[in-house]
């Protein structure tokens, strides 16, 4: 099997721990396990003096989390809806019935930031949720004017970097994020299951909202504060996350990863221009690479690469419009033969 969707093709030695048996959770080698991956996740994404939360559960079940615990004591928040993912910001904060502008931003296209500021300084939010990468079209917004003008008007910055952590360049210190979501199946290239939320230092007196018993951030950090969770923790998952952060720390940190998923991405989309196919994102992130092709069948290319081939990639919602992951194991020559196999298909 090839996998070409999130989080790709696993190493080998992660995979293995899986399949072996694995220590009870109430000790203090798990407590141990779990602070040491505190402390390489506040690394790789530059956080300093930070905290985390690991939980059990999907990023959307981060994202439901921050609105629960942080949005739900803010007046009014501010909603880039760039894409499906961006409007479940919209959605969790209707849903726990916080205000919420749906700032629209069209498919695959890039924020007009002066018009942002305008929108901003008019409606006065509280706090800003984005994404870094918009998944669901390959759009990459920049974080730098986003941070320069949630400053201006002093905005609480919340992002989701669930498909940009270690793809892209990110920096909370530098950009002065106060909430950042990501979970386990992207760029920390492990199974799907866990996720982390980071915290600024100066959240750390904040007083949060107690809406949500299983996502309560008191309840996770009092218990994480001795490297524990409140509830039965997917135990090898985290296994495999620590084990997978020390492969990342031993190879020099993320700037390695970054640079790989960078090579893939250009080189993949150097086979676009080759077979015709457009990439509609203005600013395309690293992460994946989304395409046009001339498949106007339901889903031609995608069924018919995992009935002949085994092989997964990501489509769209539009008609024609696939995604291809640049996170996990893949080389040029992978990609090569990925390339013909969908064309093979798209008509």
């Amino acid at each position: 099997m090839q996998s070409y969707v999130f989080p790709g093709n696993i190493d080998e030695s992660i995979m293995q721990i899986g399949s072996q048996p694995f220590m009870y959770m109430r000790t203090c080698a798990f407590s141990e396990i779990n602070k040491e991956s505190e402390r390489i996740l506040l690394d790789l994404i530059h956080c300093t003096g930070g905290r985390t939360i690991i939980y059990t559960g999907s990023g959307t079940g981060a994202m439901s989390a921050v609105v629960e615990n942080y949005c739900s004591t803010k007046k009014k928040a501010f909603v880039i809806d760039g894409g499906s993912f961006g409007h479940r910001w919209f959605q969790l904060c209707e849903y726990y019935g916080v205000a919420a502008v749906d700032y629209k931003v069209p498919f695959a296209r890039d924020i007009d930031y002066a018009d942002l500021e305008k929108t901003v300084a008019a409606e006065r939010p509280e706090v800003f949720l984005c994404q870094h990468h918009e998944t669901s079209t390959g759009q990459l917004f920049d974080l730098k004017k986003i941070s320069d003008i949630c400053h201006k008007y002093n905005v609480s910055l919340v992002v989701d970097v669930i498909s940009s952590f270690l793809a892209e360049e990110l920096s909370m210190d530098d950009l002065d994020i106060d909430i950042c979501v990501t979970s386990t199946q992207k760029g920390l290239n492990i199974p799907p299951g866990l996720s982390v939320l980071f915290f600024n230092r100066k959240l750390d007196d904040y007083e949060f909202a107690h809406k949500g018993y299983y996502w309560d951030f008191d309840e996770n950090f009092s218990n994480l504060r001795r490297g524990q969770t409140p509830y039965s923790p997917a135990t090898i998952l985290y296994l495999q996350l620590n084990a997978r952060l020390k492969q990342l720390q031993s190879e020099g940190g993320e700037w390695k990863n970054i640079e790989e998923v960078r090579h893939r991405a250009f080189f993949f989309r150097e086979l676009c221009k080759k077979y015709g196919w457009d990439v509609p994102a203005e600013t395309p992130s690293v992460a994946v690479t989304g395409f046009q092709t001339n498949d106007t069948a339901e889903r031609k290319v995608f069924n018919g690469l995992i009935e002949k081939y085994d092989t997964f990639i990501m489509p769209g919602s539009v008609p024609g419009f696939y995604r291809v992951s640049h996170m996990g194991l893949q080389t040029d020559d992978e990609l090569r033969v990925l390339a013909s196999r969908i064309h093979e298909f798209e008509f």
